[in-house]
């Protein structure tokens, strides 16, 4: 896909509709000096040097990659007349390609009936599921994993709700004995699983969930922000193929999550959040007398917390899902190359004599810690900052993350390690790129070899 080719058919096309409108003159006021711009753009794109390698298989640390190209070119086209998805009126196009692309994610996740939209991100997606979860249980908490992402928590105290932590399993998953007991107060209203933890890439046992909840009156959201397109590889052939039983369950839990800007392959922001029963849209009304006025139609404002919100993102998942539709033909080629490269990984570590695995990879997150003498956190985690450090130098570089586990985590997976201090660091590595399928035995060789060193 030639980038140039397709922007450049992008401004002719938008200028030819503009042009539709009959001339005008730019105020002087905006007029810039192109010898101004161009000492300016030199300092610019010179300071955007200053930044990590996330397109390249050697970037194999924390949850980043660039957009597919399709998403540049429908963002950018898009961003030529600068929609606003909070009302038709601000941008008719975008919102019906907005409505088209929730369609379809609520498709992906087996809803036969749906109300939803995009957002700026997981964050905000999150926090409108838990308004809502507020509104029909006033005055009840919400719980949610352990290993859940730390926003529940936050978004739980701006809602001005209790949250309640949930003790998870060896595993990284939510534990169904302690589920029962927190549900068994009578305090909670929602209960929040996760598919796909941002630290390690567990999935809570929704199907095993479900049924806890309903006997407690509870309802069930999924966060799904990272994880929620893995559900196309559900039976998949090969190594790359999930478990139906979490991700099948999905259609059941009364809302779900998901971020296009992870697995989606979108440019930020831009995440979704979807509620199976429609009439939860009675909780945004509100009148805005100035906004909707061109259309009797529901607008997108009328159901989201947030007010202006790019139509260009919604643009550019429209396009995408041309190209690559959220079906295991579609994306979920993608996908399955990173699940396989996580697979192929944690196979290379398990023999491996100077590296060990944290715990079996589920998604695409591989967790592991350098293998030291005598067998302790302390020195685990001195090892794990320094080959994070190390591997970014030099000439062969390769960029990982890490990961704090606790001592009680540690002590569940690796009881022999010795617990000298109160938790260690661990290599993390996000292997949401295909291309890191080719990478792996590099990547794998090279770690070693700092482990070594």
């Amino acid at each position: 896909m030639d980038l140039q080719h397709w922007l450049g058919r992008a401004t002719d096309a938008i200028q030819e509709w503009a042009d539709t409108f009959g001339p005008y003159r730019t105020h002087p006021s905006l007029e810039v000096d192109d010898d101004r711009l161009a000492a300016v753009f030199e300092d610019f794109t010179g300071r955007l040097k200053d930044n990590y390698p996330f397109f390249h298989p050697r970037y194999a640390g924390q949850m980043l990659k660039p957009p597919h190209l399709a998403a540049v070119v429908g963002y950018l086209t898009a961003m030529l007349i600068n929609p606003n998805n909070h009302a038709l009126d601000g941008g008719p196009a975008t919102a019906a390609m907005e409505r088209e692309v929730v369609a379809q994610l609520a498709a992906m996740f087996g809803y036969d009936t749906h109300l939803g939209h995009l957002t700026t991100s997981g964050t905000i997606a999150n926090l409108e599921a838990l308004f809502v979860a507020r509104e029909l249980h006033p005055g009840r908490g919400i719980a949610y994993s352990e290993d859940a992402h730390y926003t529940h928590g936050r978004m739980c105290h701006v809602l001005g709700m209790t949250g309640h932590p949930v003790h998870t399993d060896s595993r990284g998953r939510m534990d169904l004995d302690a589920l029962e007991d927190v549900l068994g107060s009578g305090e909670i209203g929602t209960v929040v699983v996760t598919t796909g933890t941002t630290g390690l890439g567990a999935v809570d046992p929704v199907h095993e969930v479900l049924p806890v909840a309903e006997r407690h009156g509870v309802r069930v959201h999924v966060d799904a922000a990272y994880g929620g397109f893995f559900t196309l590889l559900v039976g998949a052939d090969g190594p790359e193929g999930l478990p139906p039983g979490p991700w099948l369950a999905i259609a059941r839990c009364d809302s779900v999550v998901v971020d296009p800007h992870k697995h989606g392959l979108q440019p930020y922001g831009c995440g979704a959040v979807l509620f199976r029963d429609p009439e939860v849209g009675r909780f945004y009304l509100h009148d805005s007398p100035y906004t909707y006025f061109t259309s009797t139609e529901l607008h997108l404002g009328e159901i989201s917390l947030e007010c202006s919100r790019a139509g260009a993102a919604a643009a550019a998942l429209w396009l995408t899902f041309r190209l690559l539709p959220p079906t295991p033909d579609g994306l979920g080629r993608v996908l399955a190359a990173g699940r396989r490269a996580a697979v192929r990984w944690a196979e290379l570590i398990a023999v491996s004599e100077h590296l060990e695995l944290y715990q079996q990879p589920e998604l695409d997150i591989v967790s592991y810690f350098p293998t030291v003498e005598p067998a302790a956190l302390s020195g685990i985690d001195a090892a794990s900052a320094r080959i994070l450090a190390d591997g970014m130098a030099g000439p062969d570089p390769v960029f990982l993350s890490t990961f704090r586990a606790s001592r009680e985590a540690f002590a569940v997976r690796h009881p022999k390690v010795g617990a000298d201090a109160d938790g260690a660091r661990i290599l993390r590595s996000v292997l949401m790129k295909p291309e890191s399928e080719d990478a792996v035995e590099h990547l794998h060789a090279r770690v070693e070899q700092l482990a070594q060193s």
